[in-house]
């Protein structure tokens, strides 16, 4: 099994992991720093904290991009404590918050990349959150694990986005399959599919389109695809891998819930991250929508895609 993910690719050793939490603490230091000026009060000052304190706290997560179901998840428990009398000291609030934080980040509890031949990954996401790029990023992790890929142009309603697919697969040296702009998308991904199983691929790598604009439409060609791939690629051979913008803030969970609506999301892939301070927004889709994270962009260059790792994450984006 292929090891591309924090689940199935656990660091070495020390250094190793010493390592990854420094790329993330450099790729994450605008989150950082928001949330640092967002709880400093919490992570200097001892004292003993009441209602009104979490009230006015609950407020400022809120509007740091944590969202109100996460913030109340983060938390209920302190005002419940408050309630029943219990002292609560701001090093309480601190040492669990971490903690807390790490049990809402979904885990994946899957193979990944999907066993099989082929095993498929299909992205979705709206224009513009990097999506194509994420895919040719994971695509050459693949190949250079000397796995046979093959890359499927699904999103035909853009002359440029079937361009661009196809120059990726030329400077990668990898296969596409595409047809010509307006043709049927369910079809590109049939016949995709038919020459992977045909020609023995280890994996197939799907691009969709992202137009919310017009989300019916959207969201009933993304059903229809789901069907298709149902017709030649079992379930449990394929990942539903919705790629969000971080940079875009709280319309990452609005795309969520569109995507959710159409067909299963296995996980999410977060872009962007490091030109951002909206990184919270990874812990407020991952818990509101119980979606595990792979993979964080922290750059542009492949090796800026990351697996995710959960502890990492929360180390890199609370304050010490």
């Amino acid at each position: 099994m292929l090891n591309l993910s924090k689940k199935n690719s656990q660091p070495e050793d020390k250094t190793e992991r010493k390592s990854l939490f420094e790329r993330f603490k450099e790729g994450l230091s605008k989150t950082k720093e928001k949330l640092s000026s967002t709880l400093g009060e919490i992570f200097v000052v001892e004292k003993l904290i009441d209602l009104a304190f979490l009230e006015e706290l609950e407020e400022k997560l809120i509007l740091s991009d944590l969202g109100v179901e996460t913030t109340m998840a983060l938390l209920d428990p302190f005002k419940n404590k408050i309630l029943k009398g219990e002292p609560v000291t701001t090093s309480d609030l601190k040492r669990e918050l971490k903690r807390i934080s790490l049990n809402l980040l979904a885990d994946y509890e899957k193979p990944f990349p999907p066993d099989g031949k082929p095993g498929v990954l299909f992205f979705l996401g709206v224009n513009g959150v990097g999506k194509t790029t994420t895919i040719a990023k994971l695509a050459l992790k693949l190949k250079e694990a000397n796995k046979k890929v093959l890359l499927i142009a699904g999103d035909t309603f853009r002359a440029a986005a079937i361009d661009q697919l196809k120059k990726w697969g030329e400077r990668l040296n990898i296969p596409v399959v595409a047809q010509q702009e307006g043709a049927d998308a369910s079809s590109v991904i049939y016949q995709g599919l038919e020459k992977a199983l045909r020609e023995d691929y280890d994996f197939v790598l799907i691009d969709t389109a992202g137009r919310l604009h017009t989300k019916y439409n959207l969201m009933e060609e993304l059903k229809k695809m789901y069907r298709v791939m149902d017709k030649l690629v079992p379930r449990e051979k394929r990942v539903n891998l919705l790629v969000l913008d971080a940079t875009t803030g709280q319309n990452a969970i609005s795309q969520a819930e569109h995507f959710s609506k159409a067909i299963p999301i296995d996980a999410l892939i977060i872009t962007k991250m490091d030109g951002t301070a909206k990184g919270g927004i990874a812990l407020a889709v991952s818990h509101k929508y119980k979606l595990p994270i792979l993979f964080i962009g922290l750059g542009e260059k492949a090796e800026d895609l990351l697996a995710f790792d959960k502890e990492a994450f929360i180390s890199a984006i609370l304050p010490d």
